[in-house]
């Protein structure tokens, strides 16, 4: 069996009949309604029915780094047929009418090549190079839909090849999901001009984070990161000035005794996102940055958006462990 794994029945599509005959299709009551061929119009009614219910791809919606429904990061996931990848603008326009901050896109890999399949991610307006809770998401998808537990290799375009490791059990709608990511390298950095304003607090400090190309701004404390109300506009500019992705705004919690030991949020305008749920791929520049700070290398995060969601981060020298639960909302077809 292939990384694919076991494919659920297709839908009976019909089949073609009466070869020879002028075409027909049903009416409303189940007769049989012979097309007039000599109609343009009504042809192209009948083409663009049929070019419409050609093929029927299933799309999930799934809730990732959270246990319950309407909580954590609400991504698209497709699992496509075997073979090349449709284009790029199709993708982009199923992302945009998912209008989820991510829409992930797995392709199975022919046996023999360096994953088991290939995954990309795109926002509503744009690709990306890493997504850490559409590819939750995604391994989710895999165990629910497909039955594949254990490690999954993805082969993405930027980031190289990444793993997840969904432990069996779970149930129908909901999984346990480990990512391996590389960790971002964080070193500190000038603070931007505009920073404060657009953030309406002064940082801490600043931090660039490498090829994540996001800025880790280190704020005073949990309760400033809860009530941090940004000028989402400045932050639109001032992060395509600079060339980054988004934002990461973090703190140390306030209780020692919280089941968490630091607290983020993720603004990310420039790329379509305004202020991102939970964001994986944030994390892995925190565990770096926070395993220095706490003085140990694993621990939880919590991204205090207005949804929520946890993520457990363990530092392995240059990769970061990254897990979360994940929960199915919606399953459907996508009939284009």
């Amino acid at each position: 069996m292939g990384p694919g794994g076991p494919r659920r029945p297709e839908k009976d599509r019909g089949s073609p009949e009466g070869a020879g005959e002028r075409p027909g299709e049903s009416g409303p009551d189940g007769e049989v309604r012979v097309i007039d061929q000599s109609s343009p119009a009504e042809l192209d009614s009948v083409v663009v029915r049929l070019a419409f219910y050609a093929a029927v791809m299933r799309i999930h919606v799934v809730d990732a780094f959270s246990a319950r429904p309407f909580a954590g990061n609400p991504a698209g996931v497709c699992l496509l047929d075997p073979g090349p990848w449709p284009g790029d603008r199709w993708m982009q326009q199923v992302a945009a009418e998912m209008k989820h901050a991510e829409t992930a896109f797995a392709l199975p890999l022919e046996e023999g090549a360096d994953g088991d399949w290939g995954l990309r991610w795109f926002t509503p307006s744009v690709e990306v190079a890493l997504c850490g809770h559409a590819t939750v998401a995604t391994g989710h998808v895999l165990r629910t839909d497909r039955g594949v537990t254990g490690t999954v290799r993805f082969r993405t375009v930027h980031s190289g090849v990444l793993t997840t490791h969904t432990e069996p059990g779970g149930t129908a709608r909901e999984s346990r999901v480990a990512l391996d990511f590389p960790a971002a390298v964080v070193t500190p950095a000038p603070v931007p001009d505009g920073l404060a304003e657009a953030l309406r607090v002064a940082p801490e400090a600043v931090h660039s984070t490498g090829d994540l190309g996001d800025l880790l701004v280190v704020l005073p404390d949990e309760a400033t990161v809860r009530n941090l109300r940004p000028d989402v506009e400045a932050l639109d500019a001032l992060t395509r000035d600079a060339g980054a992705r988004g934002v990461i705004v973090t703190a140390g919690a306030d209780r020692p005794e919280a089941e968490y030991a630091v607290v983020s949020r993720f603004f990310a305008p420039a790329q379509g996102v305004a202020e991102d749920p939970v964001t994986g791929s944030a994390h892995t520049a925190l565990a770096p940055y926070w395993a220095v700070r706490l003085g140990r290398d694993r621990f939880t995060g919590l991204q205090v958006s207005e949804r929520s969601g946890e993520v457990g981060m363990e530092l392995r020298g240059e990769r970061v462990a990254l897990t979360g639960r994940a929960v199915t909302v919606l399953e459907g077809d996508l009939l284009v």
